[in-house]
């Protein structure tokens, strides 16, 4: 009976044990992690995660193969209000009172013309959970940066930005994509996609930009693509190329091309009216079903990427 009821006792304690160790623990850090000019040199080759604990040392876990993220606190920290562009719920306090959850989305590598190599880190803030889980379809992602350049063998940290905005759903950034706006000069599209569940998704196109001494967003383009409706029903997509001119060393235009298909919904639980481009409302109101494309300039002007000159405007099949 005593051996009986040692057992027990050791099942129950090596249970207990394991589901304390499946909580997600947080490590307490210096508020120096904010610190935008800190410097960090490293040996070549540059390992994404273990740069990544270097400048957040919290506490790593390997959840799996594609959830490797690092836990910390910060009690000393002064926390900033960022936007994120769900627009949704409340914009987040950076760093999180109830902890982060920090991982490497990606790095993204580029050569300018004159050879020069670097490094973008990519990082994805989201709120602690205890089970190391993104949640939240209206909450994004906050995205953060930190740009190395490699000198002989050695990377060198140029530029630190751990928290710039919130994208995505679930707490899960968009793919960032290199973009050359001018001589040597890059920036990073993504679109943020979102909405309801069972829903059409609305897309937006974003560009970052290193400026005024920080990265920022400096484009929002609305209307770029309408996605997860109806096989059939009303859709749109875009795409953005940077205009080549030599007049322009920096921040060059960018030419965005809508193309899609409007019909007419039944008003239906599956089948309902979805908010046009603005360049093809007047068309929706007497006509029953057409294809357009919209194409639109947008340049910069000393602050801010806008929409420059008058959209035009094509339809075909009209019914």
């Amino acid at each position: 009976m005593y051996l009986v009821k040692s057992f027990l006792f050791y099942l129950i304690f090596t249970s207990f044990c394991v589901a304390q160790d499946d909580i997600v623990q947080l490590k307490n850090v210096s508020d120096t992690i904010l610190n935008s000019k800190r410097s960090l040199k490293l040996s070549d080759p540059l390992d994404g995660v273990k740069t990544m604990q270097k400048l957040f040392p919290g506490k790593l876990y390997k959840k799996s193969s594609y959830n490797t993220f690092i836990s910390w606190k910060c009690t000393t920290c002064k926390p900033t209000t960022y936007t994120d562009v769900n627009g949704v719920e409340e914009d987040p306090l950076f760093p999180y009172i109830e902890g982060v959850a920090t991982r490497l989305d990606t790095t993204i590598n580029y050569t300018d013309s004159k050879g020069n190599q670097f490094k973008m880190l990519v990082f994805n803030h989201s709120v602690y959970d205890a089970d190391g889980v993104q949640t939240g379809r209206f909450s994004g992602g906050l995205l953060g940066l930190a740009k190395f350049a490699k000198t002989g063998n050695v990377w060198e940290m140029k530029s630190y930005q751990p928290a710039i905005a919130a994208f995505g759903a679930f707490a899960h950034i968009p793919a960032l994509k290199l973009v050359e706006i001018g001589e040597d000069q890059y920036a990073f599209s993504l679109i943020q996609s979102n909405g309801g569940a069972g829903g059409p998704y609305n897309a937006y196109l974003y560009l970052i930009v290193g400026f005024d001494g920080k990265y920022q967003t400096l484009m929002e383009v609305d209307d770029y693509r309408l996605s997860n409706n109806a096989e059939g029903n009303t859709n749109w997509s875009s795409t953005y190329k940077v205009v080549n001119d030599v007049k322009k060393k920096f921040f060059r235009d960018f030419i965005i091309t809508t193309t899609g298909f409007y019909k007419k919904a039944k008003g239906t639980e599956d089948d309902f009216e979805v908010d046009m481009p603005k360049e093809v409302s007047e068309m929706v109101k007497t006509k029953k079903q057409f294809n357009f494309v919209i194409e639109k300039r947008i340049s910069f002007n000393g602050k801010r990427y806008n929409v420059t000159g008058k959209p035009v405007v094509k339809f075909s099949n009209i019914k």
